[in-house]
C-alpha cells in the first residue's frame, strides 16, 4: 500500500506535465479530411468572387476548382457527405426515390440489367454477303479470362456515355483504331489489339488486297473474339457506332502542360475566341458562329476598333474565351485551327466603309466546346490524331 501511495504522490505532483503521455498525431489526412479540404477551397473561392469557379483554361487554379466541383456534383455519395459544408448550395443533394422494382430497373445507368448479350452475335440486319464475317465473329468467341482488367474501364465508358462526356457517332472508313471503344448491336466492346498478317497490296491482275489480321476484341459481357479486322469493319458498317473519347482527359493534359511554365518560357501572345454582336440578320441568326484568332497584343487591345474592321464583320464582338500562350508559332497555330475546322468556315461577303467586298476566313460555325477542345489538342500537340465531325458537331479520333 505504501508503494501505491508513493506512486500516486509522484504522478499527482507533476506541475510540468512530464508524465502525461499524449497520443502521437499523424500528418497523413484521411480521405474524408481530403474531401472536406477540397470543398473548403471551393467555398473560399465563392467567398472571394461571389460565384462558382468556371472552366477558364487561362486560369489554371480556377479550372482545377471547376473540375473538382464538377466531379463532386457527379458523385451523389460525396455530395451528401459534404452537405453540412455546402453553405452556398453548390451541390445536388436530392436522392432519387426507389419505391418499386420498376424504379430500380429504370435507374440502370450502367446497363447492368441488360439482357442484350445474346443479341450480340445475332446479325438480323446483315446482308447475305456478310455471312462469312458473321460465322467468324461467332466461331471464335470465348470467355475473357482476364476480364477483371477491363471491367472498370467499361463501367467508366458507360458512365461517360450516360453523362454525355462521350457520344456515339457513325462508323466511317479509317475509324478503326487500337484502344478505341465501339458499339455493335447495342453491346460495347474494346479493340484491344490487331495482329496484322496481310499487308495492303495489288495482285498482278490489278485487284486490290486490303490489309487484314486477327484482332482481340473485349466485350462488356465478359467475352472476347479474335475476329478479322476486315470483319470488324464490315460489322460496324452494318450496325455499329464509334464511341468518342472523353475530352476531359485532354483538358487535364492541358492543365499539366501549363502548370510547368517557368521564366525560361517565352510568352507568345493570346489565342482568342470571339462572338459577333452584329445586328445584321444574315449574321445574327447563325448559331455557334465564332471567330478564332491569335494576337501578340492583349485581346482587348486587338478588338477595340472591331466595328471598322472587315475581319470582325464590321461589328462589335464579345470575348468568349482567351488563353495566354508560350513558345508557340502563331502562323502554325492559325494554319492548324483553320484547317481543322475548314469544312465549317463561314461563307459570307462583308463590305468595308468604301464599299469594297471582302470574305473573312476566320469565322467558323462550330460549338464553343469543340473549339476549346481543338485548342487544347493543339497545345498538347495531339491535334493530328483527331478531326472535326461537322455532321455531328464533335471532335473525334481519326
Amino acid at each position: 500500500m505504501d508503494k501505491e501511495r508513493i506512486l500516486d504522490e509522484i504522478f499527482s505532483d507533476d506541475p510540468l506535465g512530464l508524465l502525461v503521455v499524449k497520443p502521437v498525431r499523424t500528418a497523413v489526412r484521411t480521405s474524408d479530411e481530403r474531401l472536406a479540404s477540397s470543398f473548403d477551397a471551393i467555398n473560399d473561392f465563392f467567398d472571394k468572387n461571389k460565384r462558382e469557379p468556371k472552366p477558364d483554361l487561362s486560369n489554371i487554379s480556377e479550372y482545377q476548382l471547376y473540375a473538382t466541383l464538377k466531379g463532386l456534383r457527379e458523385n451523389n455519395e460525396k455530395s451528401l457527405a459534404l452537405e453540412p459544408q455546402d453553405k452556398y448550395g453548390l451541390l445536388p443533394t436530392e436522392q432519387k426515390e426507389i419505391n418499386s422494382i420498376d424504379d430500380i430497373f429504370n435507374d440502370d445507368a450502367l446497363d447492368i440489367f441488360s439482357d442484350d448479350a445474346e443479341g450480340l452475335f445475332d446479325f438480323k440486319h446483315t446482308p447475305k454477303d456478310f455471312k462469312r464475317a458473321e460465322t467468324d465473329f461467332v466461331g471464335k468467341r470465348v470467355p475473357c479470362k482476364n476480364f477483371k482488367d477491363y471491367e472498370d474501364l467499361f463501367k467508366e465508358v458507360q458512365s461517360d456515355l450516360n453523362l454525355g462526356k462521350r457520344k456515339l457517332v457513325d462508323f466511317k472508313e479509317k475509324n478503326l483504331r487500337i484502344g478505341n471503344y465501339y458499339v455493335h448491336n447495342g453491346i460495347l466492346f474494346l479493340l484491344e489489339s490487331i495482329n496484322y498478317t496481310k499487308k495492303e497490296h495489288y495482285r498482278k491482275d490489278g485487284t486490290r488486297v486490303r490489309e487484314d489480321g486477327r484482332t482481340r476484341c473485349i466485350f462488356e459481357n465478359g467475352t472476347e473474339s479474335n475476329i478479322l479486322k476486315r470483319s470488324v469493319e464490315k460489322n460496324l458498317y452494318a450496325n455499329g457506332s464509334v464511341v468518342t473519347e472523353n475530352m476531359d482527359h485532354i483538358s487535364e493534359e492541358f492543365i499539366e502542360k501549363f502548370s510547368d511554365i517557368t521564366e525560361k518560357d517565352k510568352e507568345a501572345g493570346y489565342i482568342y475566341v470571339l462572338k459577333s454582336e452584329s445586328k445584321k440578320e444574315e449574321i445574327a441568326t447563325i448559331q455557334n458562329l465564332y471567330k478564332i484568332g491569335y494576337s501578340t497584343n492583349s485581346v482587348e487591345e486587338r478588338i477595340k476598333n472591331a466595328e471598322k474592321e472587315v475581319t470582325y464583320l464590321m461589328a462589335a464582338v464579345k470575348i468568349e474565351s482567351s488563353w495566354k500562350c508560350y513558345n508557340m508559332n502563331a502562323q502554325k497555330f492559325e494554319k492548324l485551327i483553320h484547317k481543322f475546322f475548314g469544312n465549317s468556315c463561314l461563307e459570307v461577303d462583308v463590305f468595308d466603309e468604301k464599299g469594297r467586298r471582302h470574305t473573312p476566313r476566320e469565322w467558323f460555325i462550330v460549338p464553343l466546346e469543340a473549339i476549346e477542345q481543338a485548342i487544347a489538342l493543339i497545345i498538347t500537340e495531339k491535334i493530328m490524331e483527331y478531326k472535326y465531325d461537322a455532321e455531328n458537331q464533335i471532335v473525334v479520333v481519326r
